[in-house]
């Protein structure tokens, strides 16, 4: 990597993770892919990453050790989860405790799950009343 890469690499000192569980089959992170590429766009200075809790790639450890590696400083993690089971009670609360000792110089922050977030919660229930034929 050219000493201008790096430099570049470097400029994006916070970055946002989009946290999904994953899926056998690959067109199940579309949805989440496209959510990755709108944000990227509209935050130019956020480097945005898409990980996975199983079965896809990058796995949501990866990514953190390839951020630490390239520099970033504050990391947000954006569980992509509906409701909150186990995966966000239990798995992601140890794997986030596992990151800020493995790297202790990333500020590692977690958002609610967006099944949490009251705005998505109505912005879903506003197009399912929208969206339901009446008689």
């Amino acid at each position: 990597m050219s000493a201008t890469a790096k430099s570049k690499l470097n400029t994006k000192h916070s970055a946002l993770i989009l946290f999904a569980h994953g899926a056998r089959d690959a067109q199940w992170s579309e949805p989440f892919r496209a959510i990755r590429q709108t944000v990227a766009e509209r935050q130019p200075d956020l480097t945005v990453e898409l990980a996975f809790l199983a079965l896809m790639q990058p796995a949501l450890d990866d990514c953190v050790a390839e951020l630490a590696r390239s520099g970033c400083a504050t990391s947000t993690i954006a569980p992509l989860f509906l409701a909150q089971g186990g995966h966000v009670k239990k798995d992601l609360p140890r794997l986030v405790t596992g990151f800020r000792a493995q790297y202790p110089s990333i500020e590692v922050n977690v958002l609610p799950a967006i099944g949490e977030v009251a705005e998505l919660l109505n912005a879903i229930s506003d197009w399912l009343v929208n969206s339901t034929p009446r008689n």
